[in-house]
């Protein structure tokens, strides 16, 4: 692995970070106290969000198998991946194809540092510190050049990421932030992994964005339509976009690890509230 040489990693323990707090919802170890109560916060705003992470996760697993066993892809910029846990992308795709490549971009330098750690005996996969709003600097990175060949078919994976992306903080456009890689670089037969936390009823919508976002926390959520015209142009692989949910599901995919003890009360909330939930599919470019 080739990471990120030139940053700085600076792991702070008595502030939360994002990245952290969604690891623990995952189940992972790597958190600390105020994490956890970053977590606990956000979810007596959001008690969905739990499932939807890790409903997410294991889309994750169901869309980078498809892309690797039926259309053949054999390199992935997996963008806002976040801290590693159990069915990474690059553990995904070199199960099925053991020289797949991988280019992890995130804008926190923990994910670099457990990154290096995870990634150390593994030339085929990197973690590189970008904001992946500014997408020539993910393109420009050397490591993105190192493994990534843009004359071949390429799945760009932007996995419950985009709803952080808010109009008026992107940097510039929210489609510019997905899209350009996928209508710029790509070629014909490239593939874009998607999801997007949705909540189709505009006046809940205002006022739950509203109150997320004065918590301090940037969110816009979208509506289905919305997500639809962020991605138009591209043709969605059967069974289209839908509750990931619904996306292939697989009841013998490898499962997650437990639910931590805190968190046990809001399982399954997602289910039974059914108005927040995570939309997206697989699209590929014609």
């Amino acid at each position: 692995m080739a990471a990120d040489e030139q940053v700085n990693v600076e792991i702070p323990l008595d502030k939360p970070t994002s990245a952290r707090a969604y690891g623990w919802l995952l189940g992972g170890k790597d958190n600390f106290a105020v994490d956890r109560e970053l977590a606990l916060g956000t979810l007596q705003i959001l008690p969905e969000i739990m499932d939807i992470a890790r409903g997410n996760r294991l889309f994750l697993y169901r869309a980078v198998r498809y892309l690797v066993e039926e259309a053949g892809i054999e390199q992935f910029i997996d963008m806002g991946c976040g801290l590693p846990t159990n069915n990474n992308v690059h553990q995904v795709a070199q199960r099925f194809n053991p020289n797949a490549r991988v280019v992890y971009v995130d804008i926190d330098p923990i994910v670099l540092a457990h990154g290096r750690a995870l990634l150390a005996d593994n030339d085929n996969t990197t973690v590189i510190t970008a904001d992946f709003r500014d997408q020539q600097a993910v393109l420009d990175h050397p490591d993105t050049k190192r493994l990534i060949d843009f004359s071949k078919p390429v799945a760009v994976l932007y996995l419950s990421v985009a709803q952080f992306l808010r109009d008026d903080q992107s940097g510039g456009s929210v489609r510019y932030a997905i899209r350009h890689i996928i209508d710029e670089k790509a070629v014909s037969g490239s593939y874009l992994a998607f999801s997007h936390v949705v909540l189709d009823d505009p006046e809940k919508n205002a006022k739950l964005t509203k109150k997320v976002n004065d918590d301090g926390i940037p969110l816009q959520l979208r509506s289905r339509e919305e997500v639809h015209e962020l991605l138009e142009g591209l043709e969605p692989v059967d069974p289209g976009l839908v509750d990931i949910e619904e996306w292939r599901p697989d009841p013998n995919q490898p499962p997650l690890d437990p639910v931590p003890e805190e968190l046990r009360p809001f399982e399954g909330v997602a289910r039974m509230n059914n108005v927040l939930y995570e939309y997206g599919g697989v699209l590929r470019k014609p």
